[in-house]
């Protein structure tokens, strides 16, 4: 895929607010639009800002599966739903101590998992 491609690929998933797909673009991506930024929009130039910081800071981008675990809790949470949120964190404790985990949990699932214990305030 050469750049003008991939960049026509990050603008298009930005405006349909597809930004899952547009991080994964920009993750895969990171050195060559790094050099590139000119060619990003606003807002695609600082969805990469925000990714290149938090691969500074050493947070690793969360895998396809930790994603689906956090849309789960977070979706069990909102029907207050305590019985399968503990099977789904079950066996998963890496996932919960990870400092950037929170921030993808809704309100409710930060409550309910503060309630249980599973992570802090």
């Amino acid at each position: 895929m050469n750049i003008k491609e991939l960049v026509r690929n990050i603008h298009k998933s930005v405006e349909d607010l597809d930004l899952v797909t547009a991080r994964k673009y920009i993750e895969e991506n990171l050195s060559l639009l790094n050099d590139n930024k000119s060619l990003l929009k606003g807002n695609a130039r600082e969805l990469l800002d925000i990714l290149a910081n938090r691969l500074e800071e050493g947070h690793e981008p969360l895998s396809r599966s930790e994603m689906a675990t956090i849309n789960a809790i977070n979706s069990f949470a909102s029907k207050f739903d305590v019985r399968s949120i503990k099977v789904t964190i079950k066996n998963k404790e890496q996932l919960l101590l990870r400092k950037d985990f929170a921030d993808h949990l809704t309100a409710d699932a930060k409550i309910i998992l503060q309630g249980m214990g599973a992570i802090t305030k």
